[in-house]
């Protein structure tokens, strides 16, 4: 079977989120993790130093603030991208008072 499947994520590029949904992305970063994390500890994988797939280890099973940081970029990036995603479909973001 041949696989073509070519990505085509909707272009964002051009969308600059305003400084007052930081605190917004790194809450949504957090979360980004303990979701993958919770699903990963449901699939039967512990915290291990390494990444073995085999025996289901990951060096990322841990809290959020212990990641290193290259780790939350990923998850903020994550997080940057659906805000972005959301705002370039004519979604407006405010919060309640």
């Amino acid at each position: 079977m041949k696989h073509t499947y070519q990505p085509q994520p909707i272009d964002t590029s051009d969308i600059t989120l305003p400084s007052e949904l930081e605190p917004l992305v790194e809450a949504m970063a957090r979360n980004v993790h303990d979701v993958w994390a919770e699903t990963r500890i449901s699939q039967g994988w512990t915290y291990g130093p390494e990444r073995n797939d085999n025996l289901k280890q990951h060096p990322c099973l841990v809290s959020y603030d212990d990641l290193p940081e290259d780790e939350r970029v990923y998850d903020r990036n994550t997080a940057i991208g659906t805000l972005k995603l959301i705002t370039r479909l004519g979604f407006r973001i405010s919060k309640d008072e």
